[in-house]
């Protein structure tokens, strides 16, 4: 409950802060080195934490050692364990920068400026997006801030053209594989919803966006009245890690003016070894392009790169000006203030974690986690060739693997993969996830947390084959007594 205290309150004590601070590094520390003893996927039931909870906030502080141990006793326990950079993070928390404009903070606006240039050049970026180069780069927290403000530039820049009331003659493009981020940015940007499409994929191209079939799109819409808007090309797409051809796309939205977005959020982090970078080829004809270092470059959420072509169409569509937030650094327009690349006014400062991380581990370092982690895609990858009760059903791209145990008959993929994926994530050492390729459900493996080994991989594939042969045992059980099934599920219930 802790203890009524007379004393006088003081927030930050520069004596209890340092000792205090101390003890949650050695906490983290601790958790860091026994993570492995956690079940992966937690465990706990919805509602859990309320029996952990009292009703009320605590009138009477409390303890650091009770707060931490309650961590531990009930908050991890909820946690799904991936682990990333901490450094970082630790400066963006403790400095507390509120980076809303310039003036609020000028190194925080200036460092990110050049820490968006840094990677903008280890993706060997055209320099058009970069602030040297005329464009520029902005850090958002989540790839679907930067596809609503993309999507909202790209708006407003076309109805000032053809007029405000047109904004129901307005299509965005994407793919099946797209992710599902475009579909709601362009309900809140104020796209029809039977203005979205959505273009199928196939086994025949390995999901990747086919050209042709968004041209023949945008040719109907225009025969229709309707104004091609937006076109949302992927590298590395959610359920399959496909990659869109960029270059035939781009030319596409050319031939027709419209704005080509690239959502490189999870594999874009991969392009900055040279070996990968030809799944950019074509990116010079995009707008805008956007990644996430919090997916795969040990930087913690949240983070989002987002690059722009000509930042003033960010400025006219976000931009305010209110008399509260008027000073002469920005009346210069001399500086940059970045509420006005974004949806909200105050900011995190997310510069300083990118800085920490590329500075602590340097280019070289990052490009070894990379293929590091592709090498125990591949190594997963080879594991499920040599069972002949699975198969790899899309080819590996970068560090996941879409695989799935061989149903007898193709009707009974779904379930028989749904109870084994099931099964492994419930053993609490591991969790995955699924998606629908083609009408296939699949079970996705993907590499990328920070502390996976070899050794963390093999004992993935033991358990997954130790799981599968259960899965299949049960299975003839209940092929040979059809009242088996309904025993389980009757057992299940009670």
């Amino acid at each position: 409950m802790g203890s009524l205290s007379f004393n006088t309150f003081s927030p930050l004590d520069p004596q209890s802060f340092s000792e205090e601070s101390k003890m949650v590094v050695d906490f983290i520390a601790d958790y860091y080195k026994n993570v492995e003893k956690y079940p992966v996927q937690s465990q706990v039931d919805p509602g859990y934490l309320m029996h952990h909870c009292p009703d009320t906030a605590p009138y009477c502080p409390e303890p650091l050692e009770t707060i931490l141990k309650d961590v531990s006793d009930s908050i991890i326990p909820g946690l799904t364990h991936c682990t990333a950079g901490f450094l970082g993070e630790m400066l963006c928390t403790g400095l507390n920068v509120v980076g809303f404009n310039w003036i609020t903070s000028p190194a925080a606006t200036e460092l990110e400026s050049i820490v968006m240039d840094w990677v903008g050049k280890m993706l060997m970026l055209p320099p058009s997006f970069l602030f040297s180069g005329g464009g520029g780069g902005v850090l958002h927290g989540s790839t679907c801030e930067a596809i609503i403000c993309s999507l909202a530039a790209a708006r407003d820049k076309v109805l000032k053209k053809i007029g405000h009331h047109k904004i129901t003659k307005l299509v965005v493009y994407g793919s099946d594989q797209t992710h599902s981020t475009l579909q709601k940015a362009s309900k809140l940007v104020g796209i029809p919803a039977s203005n979205f499409r959505s273009l199928p994929t196939s086994f025949s191209n390995d999901f990747a966006l086919c050209p042709d079939d968004v041209r023949t799109a945008m040719e109907e819409d225009i025969g229709a009245g309707l104004v091609p808007l937006f076109l949302c090309a992927t590298v590395g797409t959610t359920s399959s890690g496909a990659v869109d051809p960029l270059e035939a796309l781009g030319h596409v939205a050319k031939d027709f003016k419209v704005w080509l977005h690239i959502d490189a959020a999870y594999a874009g982090s991969a392009c900055i070894c040279p070996e990968f970078r030809h799944h950019l080829n074509g990116v010079e004809l995009a707008h805008s392009i956007s990644m996430n270092p919090h997916k795969w470059l040990l930087t913690n959420m949240d983070c989002c790169c987002l690059w722009i072509k000509e930042p003033k169409l960010f400025v006219d569509s976000l931009s305010t000006a209110p008399e509260f937030l008027r000073n002469n650094a920005s009346e210069s327009k001399k500086v940059i203030d970045y509420k006005d690349w974004q949806i909200a006014l105050s900011r995190r400062f997310r510069a300083i974690k990118v800085w920490v991380v590329i500075r602590r581990h340097g280019l070289d370092n990052l490009m070894f986690h990379i293929r590091s982690d592709v090498n125990l895609a591949k190594r997963f990858e080879a594991h499920v060739a040599t069972d002949p009760r699975f198969e790899v059903v899309v080819p590996r791209r970068f560090a996941l693997v879409c695989f799935r145990l061989r149903p007898r008959e193709e009707g009974e993929g779904t379930e028989l993969n749904s109870r084994l994926l099931m099964a492994v994530n419930g053993s609490g050492a591991a969790f995955m996830t699924h998606a629908v390729v083609g009408g296939i459900y699949i079970i996705r493996c993907a590499i990328g947390s920070t502390l996976t080994e070899i050794r963390h991989v093999d004992s993935l594939w033991k358990l997954i084959q130790e799981k599968a042969q259960l899965v299949l045992q049960d299975t003839q059980k209940k092929e040979k007594n059809p009242l088996f099934g309904c025993l389980i599920e009757n057992t299940n219930k009670n």
